[in-house]
């Protein structure tokens, strides 16, 4: 189009709306999309009549007690495997289903229409039926919870890695032990795009959006790293950093926010040197979801010489610490930088309001490690959470493969 015949240019954040077609650009990278904003002119609105609207996306109360369990993006766009999770959810106890929505490959697994996620072409079309697959859930009166990995997520730091965690040494994008690489932490532009990503699974159907991997990397070669974007501050800081603007973010929506963290944020009182604090991560969020799997427990915690065999004594420790840190007014940190300092007093105290206990809603293990679970073992760990005082739980299974006789029948 000659420049003299374009009427206006809006500029609008990254993107230039010229008439009815909008140009998605990025400063950073290469990546370039053109989308056209489908409004019809007079005329063929005037020949088509009115366009039949959208069905309006249903939306359902969280359950309580809420008991869930976990389904990957691949097995949700499978019909005969996820019909058979769906069935044991109406069979049993069960009454709410975690589906990835972004897992740790950084794909996202349905068709999204937002020019900020489009442009870094992260969709793996995976399920591609995922609204009416949600509406179907729902008219089950079965809840369902959209799980987003978060900072671990090799395909944006692939895509842009000016964005993504570096080697300290020689300026290229960091790896764990795994191969997997992560976006920093104290990108604001990382945060838009989970915004807009959660905002867009809420929007096609999901009750509740859950974050995991809300944390800096771990478990790789931490001599060699550097973070351009969160620089020297104190890990905990930047993540509540995050949360609130995530918070802020999603105001209004009516979505309702969780957050997986550490298991063994109960217990300790520093941020596990991945920035995750408990008391600096209830505030923002409706449900904290501590992953106390016993076999990711060391050995000798409390006294046990192999946590995974004792899942009854580790979740009820665990929860319990949880439990009265929420109630509490105070709570006794470790210093590190700037995090949780109040007072002066030894040990330093975080003073903090008290949280309903409810907003715990732990991740249980329903898989071998460490020792076989049994039906028994897998209920040992319902009840120590019953005992700890709360009533809400998810399992989790990497392998999608959940034990049937521990489950209530419906």
């Amino acid at each position: 189009m000659p420049l003299k015949k374009i009427k206006a240019i809006h500029l609008i954040g990254g993107v230039v709306v010229i008439g009815s077609a909008s140009l998605l650009f990025s400063q950073s990278s290469s990546i370039f999309v053109t989308r056209y904003n489908s409004v019809a002119s007079p005329e063929i609105s005037e020949a088509a009549g009115e366009a039949p609207k959208p069905e309006a996306v249903k939306h359902i109360k969280t359950p309580k007690p809420l008991k869930a369990i976990y389904m990957t993006s691949w097995v949700a766009g499978t019909r005969d495997l996820r019909a058979n999770m769906v069935k044991l959810i109406e069979e049993t106890e069960l009454n709410s289903l975690v589906i990835d929505v972004k897992d740790y490959t950084g794909r996202i697994a349905f068709e999204v229409s937002e020019p900020l996620l489009k442009a870094i072409g992260s969709e793996e079309i995976r399920i591609p039926d995922l609204k009416d697959f949600l509406k179907d859930l729902h008219d089950k009166e079965i809840y369902t919870i959209g799980r987003i990995t978060v900072f671990q997520d090799p395909y944006l730091a692939k895509t842009r890695p000016d964005l993504a965690v570096k080697r300290a040494s020689d300026g290229g994008v960091w790896k764990d032990y795994k191969g997997l690489s992560f976006t920093d932490p104290g990108s604001k532009e990382v945060w838009d795009y989970h915004v807009t990503l959660a905002k867009e699974a809420y929007a096609i159907g999901f009750d509740e959006l859950n974050f995991d991997y809300i944390r800096f990397p771990s478990d790789g070669p931490m001599s060699d790293i550097a973070f351009p974007w969160s620089g020297n501050r104190a890990k905990a800081d930047v993540l509540e950093d995050f949360f609130a603007y995530l918070q802020n973010g999603m105001k209004g929506t009516g979505a309702r926010l969780s957050a997986d963290v550490f298991g063994i944020t109960t217990t300790n009182t520093d941020d596990l040197n991945i920035g995750q604090v408990l008391e600096k991560t209830a505030p923002y969020f409706d449900f904290i979801s501590p992953m106390v799997y016993p076999s990711h427990y060391p050995p000798h915690f409390i006294g046990l010489s192999n946590p995974a065999a004792e899942p009854y004594k580790v979740v009820n420790y665990s929860i319990s610490e949880a439990v009265k840190r929420l109630i509490a007014t105070t709570t006794p940190v470790k210093a590190k930088g700037s995090i949780l300092i109040s007072t002066t007093t030894t040990p330093l105290l975080y003073s903090k309001k008290v949280f309903d206990i409810n907003k715990l809603r732990p991740w249980l293990q329903d898989f071998d490690l460490g020792a076989i679970y049994t039906p028994e073992m897998v209920q040992a760990q319902m009840r120590a959470v019953y005992d700890s005082g709360l009533d809400s739980w998810m399992l989790w299974d990497a392998a999608n493969t959940y034990t049937r006789g521990a489950l209530l029948p419906q």
